[in-house]
């Protein structure tokens, strides 16, 4: 039974159908058959739109392990590689799973490796979530619990795409034309330059360019004043890797 989001009165809350609301806005029972547009009452009177879960709403209602990779970042990975339905991804690092779900719902097929055996639960809960866990048909992510290298060996296929948000990225992509079809992509993710320059100094030794880009976005203020860049902070998050085999 798929969730959905309740929103209402500058709130919103995941519940699935069936299920019970309760806040200080009045209990609300929703219906089994809710859809999205839906609007529906507590028994205070307060209204709640039902909406059908996008990718936005699984980063902010996932069960978190960690800091998940935040939606700019995952849209560069997209937008860089062309991710698209029937690609092959072999990830590794999934940690909340937000890019992993990601790619999923954009009908790819994944695996990814998470080492930590408690987190990988979770990360497979969220896949349950996004609608893309193991046995769905069309764009699927398999979370298997271990370490990608100690793996190798037993994958038996080449991926269209290499995706990696780990401390061993450097150890990993030194695989990378191994692991990827021809024209195949190497993402990956580096919260700081140490790693990132390994990264790229090892994609370069194995026959592949890198670009790699800092990821930094600022919000807009805008207000009767007049509009400007927001004080909240220049908003960077890492480094993002790319190459092509």
């Amino acid at each position: 039974m798929t969730a959905v989001l309740l929103v209402g009165e500058g709130r919103e809350y995941l519940r699935e159908p069936g299920a019970t609301l309760e806040t200080d806005l009045g209990v609300l029972d929703v219906p089994t058959d809710a859809s999205s547009g839906d609007v529906l009452e507590t028994h205070l009177g307060t209204e709640f739109e039902v909406r059908e879960l996008r990718g936005p709403d699984l980063f902010n209602h996932f069960e978190r392990t960690g800091a998940p990779m935040l939606p700019r970042d995952i849209g560069l990975v997209m937008g860089h590689t062309g991710v698209a339905a029937g690609d092959r991804v072999l990830d590794a690092g999934t940690g909340t799973g937000v890019l992993a779900a990601a790619l999923g719902r954009a009908g790819a097929s994944v695996v990814t490796y998470e080492q930590d055996p408690e987190f990988a639960a979770v990360a497979r809960e969220n896949m349950t979530l996004a609608g893309v866990e193991e046995d769905t048909t069309g764009g699927s992510v398999d979370v298997r619990t271990g370490d990608v290298l100690d793996e190798l060996g037993e994958l038996d296929r080449r991926f269209d795409l290499l995706t990696l948000d780990t401390a061993d990225a450097p150890a990993v992509v030194e695989h990378a034309p191994d692991l990827l079809v021809p024209g195949g992509f190497v993402a990956v993710y580096s919260p700081f330059v140490e790693s990132m320059r390994e990264t790229v100094e090892t994609l370069d030794s194995v026959g592949m360019d890198a670009d790699t880009y800092e990821t930094i976005q600022r919000e807009m203020d805008v207000d009767e004043r007049g509009t400007r860049p927001s004080t909240a902070g220049v908003g960077h998050t890492g480094y993002l890797i790319f190459a092509r085999k």
